[in-house]
C-alpha cells in the first residue's frame, strides 16, 4: 500500500486527502446549497447556481501534496455523528470562495477566480434556476439579498449549520472576513418570516426549514430555452445568421451612434409581408393629442403619441426589430402568462423620447405594453419589457412606468390625468406632495418601492382625474397596480382617513404580490373584534390581488392589532393562492391567530365576514361561538382547525 497524501492541519488529527475528497462527494447537495445562499444575488439565479457547482467541484487541493489549513471546528449536526475535518475543510474553502464572488473588481488588482464566470461547469442553449417556493421563501430571499456577503454567510451558517455564534465567528475569520463579530450583528438584523411570535427553538427550525427549502437547492432545478426560435432554423438560415451577427459587429465598431439599422435585434430570419408592415415605422399607429375627449373608449388604445422623439424613424426601427427577434445583448422580462411575441400588425407608438440616459419607447397592439430602452450614449445592448394590459378601463390605464434609475420610478401619465402627487402609505395623516410632469406627462422621479430593500416608507402615486382620485403603486411592472378599499362587491378609492389608516399597516405585505402581474389590490375590513382583558379592539383584513390575466389571484386575511408602533404591519393569519375567496365570486373569508394578550394569557382568536352565522374551533382548542366572532381561552403554540357556518346552514372552512 502506498503512503496515504495529507493535508497537515493544527492539532492532533491531520486531515486525508481522500478523506475531504469522501465528504465532498457525500454532502456535494449541501456544500452547493451553502455556496448558492452566500454568493451575490446581483449574478442571477442561472449564474448563482452553475457558479455555485463551480466552487464545490474545485475545492479539494489541486494536487496530492500536503497543504495547510486553518483551525477549523467541526460542523454541528442534529441528525446524527459529526461530519468529521474532511467536510470542515472542504466547506471552509467553498465558503471563502463564494465570499471572494462578492468582492468588486478592482482595475489595479488581478482579480480571483471565483470573481469570473465559471469555466465549468457550463450549460448552453438552457437557463437553470432552482424551483419557486412560497411566499415566505421568496421574503426570506429579499431580506438575505440586502445583506453583505460575510452577513449572509453567517446567517446561513447559522440556520443550515446549526453553529454558536462563536463557531460561525471562527469560520469567518478563517475565511477572511475582517470583522466577523460586525457579521453576526448584520445578521441578526434578518428574522425569518413566520418567526417572530414563535419562540427560539421554534424559529430557528423554522430558519433551517426555509433555508433547506426547494427555493434554494441549486441540485434540484428548472429549465428554461434561451434561444428556442433561432435554433430551430436550418442550416442555411444558421449560417445567414452568423453572416449578419458579424456584419452587425463590425458596425459597432464604427465611429458614430454604435447601433446599425436594426440595433440590438437578432439577425432576420424570415420574409414575410405582413411581418414587414408590422416593423415598418411609417406604419405605426399615432393618435391625435384630442381623441380621448370624443371617444367612447377611455384606454390605452386613446393615449396621443408623445415624446420628442416620436418622429425618429431609425430609433423606431431599432426598437420594432428587437422586439421582432430580440438579439443576445438585450435583457427582456415579461409578466406572467405575457406573450412575448412579435406585433401581429403595426403597433400603437405611445411614446418616444429621452427619459434620464436613456431613449425610450412605449408601443401597445391591444393586448400589451412593450417598453423598449437604449442607453443614450450609444453603447451596444437594449432592454425590452412585456406587460399584458388588456381590458384596461381609465382608471387601469391613468399611467405606465417610463424609467428606472437607482431605486426611482417614472411615470407616463394618462392626457385625462389632470394632477399628480406622491403619497407615503406609511404616513397616512401625511399631506401628499405635488409630482411635477412634463408637457409630455412624464413624471419627475419618486422613491420606487418596488426596489426597496426595506419599509420605512412607501411612495405611491396619486392621479387625479375627473372620474377622482386614483392610488397606483410600482410592484415592478410597466403597470403600476391600483389599490382600493372596501368590500368585495362595490372597491372603491382610497380616500378616507380610516382607508388610509389600515393601508398604512398593509402596504409592507405588497412585496408578496410583486412582479406577479397584478392589475389591483383591494384590502377591506371584513370584522372587528373587541380583544379579550380590554385590549383594545382588532381590525380583521382581507387583501386581495387581482391579475391582468384573471388567474393567479392571490389573497391573505391579515389581523390588525392596536399596536404602539407606526405603521406596524398587520399579522398574516391565513393565505390562498388562485382561490375565488375574498372577491366578487365568494366574498366569505374566515381566519383566526394564536394571540397573547399584555397581562401574558395566550387566546385562539378567530373572524369571520358577515355572512357566518357561527365559528368553531376544534383540535388543540376547542370552542364555539354564535356570530362571526371567536375568542377561546389557549395555551402557547396551541394549534387549532376552523370552520363556521354560513346563512342557510353551509359549512365553510378557514381561508387557506
Amino acid at each position: 500500500m502506498r503512503p496515504q497524501d495529507v493535508i497537515n492541519r493544527p492539532g492532533p488529527d491531520p486531515i486525508d486527502v481522500e478523506q475531504a475528497e469522501a465528504a465532498l462527494v457525500e454532502h456535494y447537495p449541501r456544500l452547493v446549497r451553502l455556496a448558492y445562499l452566500v454568493l451575490p444575488p446581483h449574478l442571477g439565479r442561472n449564474r448563482r447556481v452553475l457558479t455555485a457547482h463551480s466552487l464545490v467541484q474545485r475545492s479539494l487541493p489541486r494536487s496530492r501534496t500536503p497543504g495547510v489549513s486553518a483551525g477549523i471546528p467541526l460542523p454541528r449536526r442534529t441528525e446524527g455523528a459529526s461530519d468529521g475535518p474532511g467536510y470542515a475543510y472542504v466547506r471552509q474553502r467553498v465558503l471563502r470562495q463564494a465570499l471572494d464572488a462578492g468582492l468588486p473588481l478592482r482595475r489595479r488588482a488581478w482579480p480571483k477566480r471565483a470573481q469570473l464566470p465559471p469555466l465549468l461547469p457550463q450549460v448552453w442553449g438552457l437557463r437553470l434556476f432552482p424551483r419557486s417556493g412560497g411566499a415566505d421563501e421568496l421574503s426570506l430571499d429579499q431580506r438575505l439579498s440586502a445583506l453583505s456577503g460575510p452577513a449572509r454567510a453567517a446567517y446561513v451558517l447559522r440556520g443550515l449549520e446549526r453553529m454558536q455564534d462563536a463557531e460561525v465567528a471562527q469560520v469567518l475569520s478563517a475565511a477572511g472576513t475582517v470583522d466577523p463579530h460586525a457579521a453576526l450583528a448584520e445578521a441578526d438584523t434578518v428574522e425569518a418570516p413566520g418567526s417572530a411570535a414563535n419562540g427560539a427553538k421554534a424559529a430557528a427550525a423554522n430558519i433551517a426549514a426555509l433555508l433547506k427549502s426547494a427555493e434554494f437547492d441549486p441540485c434540484s432545478l428548472q429549465a428554461r430555452p434561451t434561444d428556442l426560435m433561432r435554433r430551430r432554423q436550418h442550416a442555411k438560415a444558421a449560417l445567414a445568421a452568423t453572416a449578419a451577427v458579424l456584419v452587425c459587429g463590425a458596425l459597432v465598431g464604427l465611429p458614430g451612434d454604435g447601433w446599425g439599422a436594426d440595433g440590438a435585434a437578432a439577425p432576420s430570419y424570415a420574409r414575410n409581408p405582413a411581418a414587414e408592415r408590422a416593423l415598418d415605422p411609417a406604419k405605426t399607429v399615432r393618435v391625435a393629442p384630442d381623441v380621448w375627449k370624443q371617444s367612447s373608449r377611455t384606454d390605452f388604445s386613446v393615449w396621443p403619441t408623445r415624446g420628442n422623439l416620436a418622429d425618429d424613424e431609425a430609433l423606431l426601427r431599432r426598437a420594432l426589430a428587437v422586439w421582432s427577434r430580440p438579439g443576445p445583448s438585450v435583457q427582456s422580462s415579461a409578466t406572467p402568462a405575457t406573450p412575448a411575441g412579435p406585433p401581429m400588425g403595426p403597433p400603437q407608438l405611445l411614446f418616444a423620447g429621452d427619459v434620464d440616459q436613456a431613449r425610450v419607447v412605449l408601443l401597445y397592439d391591444g393586448l400589451r405594453v412593450v417598453r423598449y430602452a437604449e442607453p443614450q450614449d450609444g453603447t451596444a445592448g437594449a432592454a425590452l419589457d412585456f406587460a399584458r394590459v388588456d381590458g384596461a378601463d381609465a382608471a387601469a390605464a391613468s399611467a405606465l412606468v417610463v424609467g428606472r434609475t437607482v431605486g426611482n420610478v417614472r411615470y407616463l401619465t394618462a392626457p385625462w390625468v389632470r394632477k399628480a402627487s406622491v403619497r407615503d402609505l406609511l404616513d397616512p395623516a401625511g399631506e401628499p406632495l405635488p409630482l411635477a410632469r412634463t408637457r409630455d406627462g412624464v413624471t419627475d422621479p419618486l422613491n420606487s418601492p418596488a426596489q426597496a430593500s426595506d419599509c420605512d416608507s412607501w411612495d405611491a402615486v396619486e392621479l387625479r382625474d375627473d372620474g377622482g382620485t386614483r392610488l397606483m403603486t410600482d410592484l415592478g411592472e410597466l403597470a403600476p397596480a391600483r389599490l382600493t378599499s372596501g368590500p368585495p362587491s362595490a372597491p372603491r378609492d382610497v380616500t378616507g382617513a380610516s382607508e388610509r389608516a389600515r393601508w398604512a399597516r398593509t402596504a409592507c405585505l405588497l412585496p408578496t404580490v410583486r412582479s406577479h402581474g397584478v392589475r389591483s389590490v383591494n384590502s377591506w375590513s371584513f370584522a372587528k373584534q373587541t380583544l379579550p382583558e380590554g385590549n383594545g379592539t382588532a381590525d380583521w383584513l382581507c387583501t386581495r390581488a387581482e391579475t391582468w390575466r384573471g388567474t393567479g389571484s392571490r389573497v391573505f386575511a391579515q389581523f390588525q392589532a392596536p399596536s404602539a408602533q407606526k405603521g406596524a404591519p398587520g399579522a398574516v393569519a391565513a393565505r390562498a393562492e388562485h382561490s375565488p375567496a375574498c372577491g366578487v365570486r365568494d366574498p366569505r373569508v374566515l381566519a383566526g391567530v394564536l394571540w397573547k394578550s399584555r397581562g401574558g394569557n395566550w387566546y385562539v382568536l378567530a373572524a369571520g365576514s358577515k355572512q357566518f352565522t357561527s365559528v368553531t374551533a376544534s383540535g388543540g382548542v376547542e370552542g364555539t361561538a354564535e356570530g362571526n366572532l371567536l375568542a377561546v381561552r389557549a395555551k402557547e403554540g396551541a394549534q387549532a382547525e376552523l370552520d363556521g357556518r354560513v346563512e342557510g346552514g353551509a359549512r365553510v372552512g378557514a381561508l387557506r
